[in-house]
């Protein structure tokens, strides 16, 4: 059963009906999705959403598709882990770490929308699936199209991490390499989709896709016994994910599954590519675009769609907004590792040192409950900390040569 209503703009107010499109027709604003929160009350509780599989679907009320899901059906529920060394190092006595790192099936937050996104492509009669890209997305695309048997284009930007570029073509899509960054990419993709009846994820079905993003904040509560925490550090590209964890929290306060909410959200970007953030700190409410320059590239987006609304959503929430340097990315990166056991990508450690930065100003305290977003694999993102490890020690095959390598002397 569906309780999609429609499709409204989230500036005039206009209505739509649920069909493949995503901005206004009269004042270009963005459309979103309409839910019956009435029907979706006497329909769902905690208890029957406990009892649900163990994935994002065990939230099916609340997603925009009219059927069954016929893509990635063991996308999501990913582990909330207490984050007791980190929290040490950091002086939080209460951290938590959402690890959609190891998120089924191509380890990063993104399969979340992305099984929402083709599960409505397949709803909507389309053979073709494509995306503009800065490698996450790439990955699931090509992934989940092949699973729903479905054609894809994939456009990223040429000098993508070479993982994120394997761990596309490995599927047999139809990868494509821009010259430039992924902003010229999105713009090479909407003129494509404007001329050709492909399901771009991000662009044609965007409001179907973006609220896959919910899941996260909807698990977050869930997994902490329901309970919204008091802090969640973002990482902020297009700025859908902090905008649709949001969201959640403010859906699940509507039907009553939580108290009232008092999370801030604090948004988290790179300093070469921080336009959310910077406009936070400014005190405005309006994207100034840069160009981005960062080893952060999966979320290196210059001029983020829904940069207004991220704004909007940390100021909202009484939240803020902070930026950190590649140097401390790489940091950030390590000390989860070393801490956790967690190997996160680029966006990761932007994540963990801008937490790190909101504690030192005092932003969060050391007893409030606080949530780290984690939503990529450090496997897609070697490149970044390479040369900022330790090295292979090769030895011969005897204790003498183990021995002097690491002057161990015989017990």
């Amino acid at each position: 059963m569906s309780f999609v209503k429609g499709l409204q703009c989230k500036e005039c107010k206009r209505n739509y009906p649920k069909e493949p499109i995503h901005v206004c027709e009269f004042c270009f604003g963005p459309l979103e999705i309409v839910y019956d929160y009435e029907g979706i009350r006497e329909a769902v509780s905690r208890d029957s959403i406990e009892a649900g599989p163990r994935s994002i679907w065990r939230y099916r009320e609340l997603l925009p598709i009219d059927g069954e899901p016929t893509v990635g059906r063991h996308v999501g529920f990913t582990p909330l882990l207490k984050g007791v060394n980190l929290g040490k190092v950091l002086g939080l006595t209460n951290l938590y770490i959402k690890n959609d790192s190891v998120n089924h099936p191509t380890l990063s937050f993104k399969d979340r929308v992305v099984s929402v996104a083709i599960t409505k492509a397949k709803e909507f009669g389309y053979e073709t699936v494509a995306c503009a890209s800065t490698g996450n997305l790439a990955n699931s695309v090509a992934a989940h199209s092949a699973e729903a048997g479905l054609k894809s284009y994939i456009f990223i930007p040429s000098d993508l991490e070479s993982g994120k570029i394997l761990g596309t073509l490995i599927y047999g899509t139809n990868l494509v390499g821009v010259n430039g960054n992924y902003d010229d990419v999105n713009r090479l993709c909407s003129e494509i989709a404007a001329n050709y009846r492909w399901a771009f994820v991000n662009i044609t079905i965007r409001p179907y896709y973006g609220d896959g993003s919910k899941t996260f904040g909807y698990e977050i509560v869930e997994q902490l016994g329901w309970r919204a925490p008091d802090h969640i550090i973002v990482p902020v590209a297009g700025s859908s994910l902090i905008i649709k964890i949001w969201k959640a929290l403010k859906e699940f306060e509507h039907l009553g599954f939580i108290d009232r909410i008092k999370t801030k959200i604090h948004a988290a970007q790179a300093t070469g590519c921080s336009p959310v953030t910077t406009a936070i700190k400014n005190g405005v409410d309006f994207i100034k675009p840069v160009k981005p320059h960062t080893i952060a590239k999966s979320i290196a987006i210059g001029n983020p769609a829904d940069g207004y609304y991220g704004i909007k959503t940390v100021v909202e929430s009484g939240g803020y907004g902070e930026d950190v340097s590649d140097e401390e990315i790489v940091e950030g990166m390590k000390l989860l590792a070393r801490t956790e056991g967690i190997f996160t990508e680029t966006a990761g450690g932007v994540t963990v040192s801008v937490t790190k930065k909101l504690v030192e100003q005092g932003r969060i305290k050391r007893d409030d409950l606080t949530v780290i977003s984690i939503t990529g694999n450090g496997l897609k993102t070697q490149e970044a900390v390479e040369n900022s490890i330790g090295k292979l020690t090769v030895i011969e095959p005897r204790i003498a040569s183990f021995q002097k390598a690491f002057n161990i002397k015989e017990e």
